[in-house]
């Protein structure tokens, strides 16, 4: 169940994630990959806030460790992410949008293994993926 809750708060987290992306980059003319990071970063805060409170159920941990970890978490995801979009648009040449969807595709197995095995690991549950 956990993995499909993950999934859930994935595409809501993909919204605001390609919202704010597009809006930066395409009409505030920023360059893509600060774009990337802004809509990334606020997808992480989204996230982090849905997972503690229904994806995972954890609000016995610290807030501040746990979130930290979730950050950290993130921004290996978001240095994945960055790297899958460069190699594919700027060294392959597809689409920006479509680097950035394959780049989500592929980090989201990334961030869901970490979050369910280290950030929100909880030793007096079981937790069904």
């Amino acid at each position: 169940m956990a993995f499909i809750k993950f999934g859930i708060t994935g595409v809501s987290g993909l919204i605001i994630d390609f919202s704010l992306t597009w809006f930066f980059k395409d009409e505030m003319n920023f360059n893509k990959f600060v774009a990337n990071g802004i809509g990334f970063t606020a997808a992480v805060v989204s996230n982090y806030i849905i997972h503690r409170n229904w994806t995972f159920k954890d609000n016995k941990s610290k807030t501040g460790m746990q979130f930290t970890a979730f950050f950290t978490v993130s921004l290996i995801g978001l240095f994945l992410n960055s790297a899958i979009i460069f190699l594919l648009n700027n060294m392959l040449f597809v689409n920006f949008y479509i680097s950035k969807a394959a780049a989500i595709f592929i980090v989201f197995f990334w961030n869901f293994s970490a979050n369910y095995f280290f950030v929100f690991k909880s030793p007096d549950k079981e937790k069904s993926i």
